[in-house]
């Protein structure tokens, strides 16, 4: 994999002129897929207007508008509000995601007029030139003109794991990515005729889908429709043909016992909560690629870090020069100078050697071998002309110690002791092979050692630890030495033995109890991140992977969240799905927070709304049952549906909550909706049979719906209660609020009149409370039996 030195090559081309560019702009040759990061302000509107239930409700609004008063017809209005607040919730996350995600957007380098420009991926053009290096993300399709040791990862395209050695005249295709060399290809193919865009054609990087909530949510809508076409028939059936009342009233009494089957805010509030969640870490300069990310890695239980770059800062600074077997420091200063020079994208490590060390003149580049995260060294061979050391010829590389050197070499005992010190180590050698030779590191002889100290982020240590108080295993899997590695971690206080991962088993399960036993690996090679990836998660882990290296790629694609750092390479902006933009390891704890306070309180509020679908089912077989009038209109509905679910849910679905994520969210609601709404909808029917028998005459339906009404609000306050629970002064403040709202309505006559609501007597109004106090005994036994029974 050896090449020549590209500078000694002048270019093939000098690029496009501002008129050809300017042409081919013009013919619709331009990469104009849409790199979306949300979804168009069209389809938000689509996906909260044209819902399922939405159409439902529609065309029993439109009915009720036409045979009952306004007072019948707010179920609409509130309807209408509900989707206003959705659309414009998504669309302040859509603001916010789409200004994170120009801050983030890759710009490649192109040659045009002689010049090296950058352009945003969406200004290329059919023939550009485009110049990459290490960690470039390949944008089109296209043909290599220049080859620099070019060596490009195509796995996430063709699984083949290893890297492909690119040479003049050979293909490229877009979404692959470079890992090692560099150099120019002209684009053949842009836009949608680009390989990685047909294969994405169907995708957007912003998505509701593939969440556990999310699809949680739609399983239980569809028991909910299942429960609502043979209850809702039965209704219609029983009040229009068996009960001889008017048909405007029967209708309306039809309308009211089918719209409180419908969970309507359900998924608003689930929509709302994820929005302001993105606009909430949008406003840390966190960009989260996949909006189910918040919720991911909230279910994290295992985090594996990539020491540079996420534990460390990205840079470098060499604190000592020691030579061995009697070198010459003077030259060693010019070779490591010359071998700084030789790399036109040095890395982190490289960059803090060229720091050091200045060139000097009359070395020059002849071969040069670029470093790669596999081989963990690079090399260059050099003309030395300078008239020191007689000139001649020379090949070197520069690496790690325990990779280029036999395990009995004298020099990885002081190499050893370094480590131990948390300082990084790379060794220069003599080669005594080309570097065009399969094993250009055999043989090599040791000249000195690079000693480098890393700068650890001041705000990593705070971040591991509350990673561990919320019982989430921290793994770092890093490429350096293991035992460096270990002494940095431990400097951070996270403790256990270093692994060097040469000696990891290979098989899964091998691999997995090693995980498990050990926290700190090093000298893991990328393919080897990707397999510890794989052995956590076939342990039944949730595993989230951090990194900014090419190296990281493959392992943060397969991790259940991928975490990239904004100033890492373009591959991995690419495939992670939180890209933290100010390279904030702190911000972590953030995202982590905010995925818990949504799945906390979605499951909160979902209890809400299905304990009021599992009632008003039971309501309405019991009405068919008993083959009686439909106790409530419409209005009555729509006022406790607003005081006892929508008002509270809203503040509920967006209070802080540092509850651990656990799974099985549909489990967890029905085992509380199902008791809930059973109990909440019998004693309500058995309030409103003792009414019928204890009502005669005029007015005794409204009597009747007022008393059924009451033990049902106040059934619905006592879920509320349990729900809202542990107290806080608002959470207090919020459920009196709604109960003297209630208060409110029973005391003023215009708001009586305005519901139909009128307590009459008072013998019935006390036993519909003396009901309700029953029903709320059986709640509270109820539930505390359903979480020893089937604890979440």
């Amino acid at each position: 994999m050896a090449h020549t030195d590209a500078r000694a090559l002048a270019p093939t081309a000098s690029g496009l002129t501002a008129a050809e560019v300017a042409d081919r702009v013009a013919r619709g040759q331009v990469n104009d897929v849409p790199a979306r990061s949300s979804r168009s302000v069209g389809e938000i509107v689509r996906a909260n207007v044209f819902t399922r239930f939405n159409a439902i409700i529609g065309v029993l609004w439109l009915v009720m508008l036409a045979v009952a008063p306004i007072q019948d017809s707010l179920f609409g209005f509130v309807i209408l509000a509900n989707t206003g607040i959705g659309i414009v919730q998504e669309w302040r996350a859509k603001q916010t995601l789409d200004s994170l995600a120009v801050v983030g957007e890759a710009r490649p380098t192109v040659r045009r007029d002689g010049t090296a420009v950058q352009v945003s991926t969406s200004e290329l053009v059919l023939d550009d030139l485009i110049v990459i290096g290490p960690g470039d993300k390949i944008a089109v399709d296209g043909a290599c003109v220049e080859a620099d040791g070019l060596e490009i990862d195509e796995s996430l395209l063709t699984g083949e794991a290893d890297p492909v050695v690119k040479r003049a005249g050979d293909r490229v295709m877009s979404g692959s990515f470079v890992v090692a060399g560099g150099g120019v290809f002209r684009a053949t193919k842009v836009g949608r005729e680009a390989y990685a865009a047909q294969l994405a054609e169907e995708a957007s990087r912003f998505t509701l889908v593939h969440s556990e909530l999310r699809s949680g949510i739609s399983t239980i809508l569809k028991y909910v429709t299942w429960m609502m076409v043979p209850a809702a028939i039965g209704l219609v059936v029983t009040q229009l043909f068996v009960k001889n009342n008017g048909f405007r009233d029967s209708v309306a009494r039809t309308i009211g016992g089918i719209v409180p089957m419908v969970p309507e805010g359900l998924v608003l509030l689930t929509s709302v909560a994820f929005a302001i969640g993105v606009v909430r870490l949008g406003r840390k300069q966190c960009l989260v690629q996949e909006l189910p990310a918040i919720e991911g890695l909230a279910r994290v239980d295992t985090v594996c870090l990539d020491k540079t770059g996420t534990l460390t800062e990205g840079g470098m600074d060499v604190t000592g020069l020691r030579t061995l077997d009697g070198a010459d420091e003077g030259y060693v200063r010019r070779v490591l100078g010359a071998l700084g020079e030789s790399d036109p994208r040095p890395n982190a490590s490289l960059q803090a050697v060229i720091d050091a060390f200045p060139h000097v003149e009359g070395w020059r580049c002849t071969e040069s071998l670029p470093f790669s995260s596999a081989r963990k060294y690079s090399g260059a061979a050099f003309n030395e002309s300078d008239g020191e050391n007689g000139g001649g010829n020379s090949t070197w590389l520069l690496g790690a110690p325990d990779v280029l050197l036999d395990d009995d070499d004298p020099a990885l005992g002081e190499t050893e002791r370094l480590n131990e010190q948390g300082l990084r180590v790379l060794l220069l050698a003599r080669a005594a092979r080309d570097l065009g030779d399969p094993e250009p590191a055999s043989g090599a002889r040791p000249v000195a050692l690079v000693v480098l100290e890393q700068r650890l982020r001041p705000d990593a240590g705070d971040t591991l630890r509350y990673f561990a108080e919320q019982n989430v295993q921290a793994k770092v899997v890093s490429g350096d030495n293991a035992v460096s590695v270990g002494a940095v971690a431990a400097k951070l206080g996270l403790k256990g033995d270093a692994v060097d991962a040469r000696r990891l088993p290979a098989d899964q399960d091998g691999m997995g109890r090693a995980l498990d036993e050990g926290t700190v690996f090093g000298r893991v090679t990328p393919q080897q991140k990707r397999d510890m990836v794989g052995a956590l998660q076939a342990r039944g882990r949730t595993v989230a992977m951090t990194g900014d290296g090419v190296n990281d790629v493959l392992a943060l694609k397969d991790a259940d969240i991928g975490v990239a750092m904004g100033s890492g390479s373009e591959a991995t902006r690419a495939v992670a799905q939180i890209v933290l933009l100010d390279n904030s390891f702190a911000t972590l704890p953030s995202v982590v927070a905010e995925g818990r306070r949504v799945i906390g309180n979605i499951t909160r509020v979902a209890t809400l709304f299905l304990v009021k679908t599992v009632y008003s089912v039971l309501l309405a077989l019991l009405v068919v049952c008993w083959q009686v009038e439909y106790p409530f209109l419409p209005r009555h509905l729509t006022m406790l549906s607003t005081l006892t679910i929508g008002i509270p849910a809203f503040f509920l679905a967006l209070a802080p909550n540092t509850e651990r994520a656990r799974p099985h969210f549909v489990r967890r609601v029905m085992r509380y909706s199902v008791p809930g709404g059973v109990i909440a909808g019998v004693a309500t029917f058995v309030t409103y049979l003792l009414a019928r028998h204890h009502y005669t005459g005029a007015g005794a339906l409204e009597a009747e719906t007022s008393a059924a009404t009451l033990t049902l609000f106040l059934a619905s306050m006592w879920v509320l209660a349990i729900i809202a629970r542990p107290y806080t002064w608002w959470r207090v403040l919020l459920v009196a609020s709604m109960g003297g709202a209630f208060l409110l309505v029973l005391a003023v006559p215009s708001l009586q009149h305005f519901f139909a609501l009128k307590l009459v007597g008072l013998t019935m109004p006390w036993i519909a409370v003396g009901v309700a106090v029953v029903a709320a005994v059986a709640l509270e036994f109820s539930w505390r039996w359903v979480d020893r029974r089937y604890p979440g």
